[in-house]
């Protein structure tokens, strides 16, 4: 169910790269050394290609066999090597363990078990790496969804229920920013994000 709605999703438009990486990923990022990374809902490849080109060694993974060959094509076209690797979050995970893991946007309309799939990315950061999660705090006005309720960052935090001895958090906050629509159109949304150094 999951990949025939992601695959029709990517299959409807032409493509949705714009070819640039999530800024907060860039920011939170770009001072770090490079090492390994996970890339969890890759999309068709915008961050994992970034990272590849700053010497990231990246694994990518994504539930849509449509986004996942876009993603090769960019990284071919960006003369970088990504580990691109198809999984329905839901049922299956990448193996190995990252100084790196970036979840971003992990929300569906569908059922789908985000807590559960956070929490599965926590374990899969090696000691002293980083945990980024970035999530939509609003609605953008061409959403499917305008009736969405979402949680503040600590709720967000909190629901994925991680030991938090073991996390030392570097940023959790909703900043805003200027998000670009279908049609290229624009509007400000907010983003939960969530930064935490496993200890």
């Amino acid at each position: 169910m999951s990949e025939e709605f992601w695959d029709a999703h990517y299959r409807a438009r032409a493509g949705v790269w714009l070819g640039r990486a999530n800024a907060v990923l860039v920011d939170v990022v770009a001072s770090l050394p490079p090492g390994t990374a996970l890339d969890l809902g890759c999309a068709e490849g915008a961050d994992a290609v970034w990272l590849a080109a700053r010497g990231w060694r990246v694994t990518a993974a994504d539930v849509s066999p449509t986004a996942l060959a876009r993603a090769a094509a960019h990284a071919v076209d960006a003369g970088v090597e990504v580990d691109l690797q198809h999984h329905d979050l839901a049922r299956t995970f990448p193996e190995g363990t990252f100084d790196l893991v970036s979840a971003q946007y992990l929300q569906s309309p569908l059922d789908f078990p985000r807590a559960e799939v956070l929490r599965k990315a926590a374990n899969a950061v090696t000691p002293g790496g980083l945990l980024l999660v970035v999530e939509h705090g609003s609605v953008a006005p061409w959403s499917w969804n305008q009736d969405a309720e979402f949680p503040t960052p600590e709720e967000s935090l909190a629901e994925i229920g991680l030991d938090r001895t073991a996390w030392r958090v570097e940023r959790l906050g909703a900043p805003q920013r200027e998000a670009i629509g279908p049609n290229r159109q624009t509007a400000t949304v907010a983003d939960i994000v969530i930064a935490l150094r496993r200890v």
